[in-house]
């Protein structure tokens, strides 16, 4: 996922797509995501002015959900699950391997790579579980997860 330079009027037609109602927020958060890949202050203030709430009720919700973030992720999102299941086969292990093979910490960026822990895959049948760009894998071993980096090319 790329991010995309903030454009106020596409903005506000999100924000107009959901009637510009206050109660829409975590919606029109998801747009945001989806259109810009990150939540910018300039967004939070857009968002408080047009649905008519404050900015601190804006940032409240958008720092209290781990699918928005408020700085610009990499070229490439990796998701590994932190969940009960996955920990109890080795997610912690492989979250160490995807720090050191990536070069970044969890809950980190650099331009090509954004490492987040995510609290359930819904795959905890075939543990630990990856998402990589939107896409889920199960039994995911310190070798296939480089093997699946290697495949998802280099973070374009």
């Amino acid at each position: 996922m790329t991010a995309m330079a903030y454009d106020k009027q596409a903005a506000s037609e999100i924000i107009a797509r959901f009637d510009a109602r206050g109660e829409m927020l975590v919606q029109i958060l998801h747009a945001f995501i989806e259109r810009f890949a990150w939540i910018s202050e300039d967004a939070i203030r857009q968002l408080a002015d047009e649905l008519n709430l404050s900015r601190a009720e804006v940032h409240g919700v958008v720092s209290y959900y781990h699918d928005f973030r408020t700085t610009p992720p990499g070229k490439r999102i990796v998701k590994i699950c932190q969940a009960e299941a996955c920990q109890a086969m080795g997610s912690r292990e492989l979250s160490a391997h995807a720090e050191k093979s990536l070069g970044i910490a969890m809950n980190a960026s650099d331009a090509d790579n954004t490492l987040e822990p995510v609290y359930c895959l819904g795959n905890c049948a075939c543990s630990p579980a990856v998402m990589i760009d939107g896409k889920t894998f199960g039994r995911v071993s310190p070798q296939r997860f480089d093997d699946i980096v290697a495949s998802s090319g280099d973070a374009n």
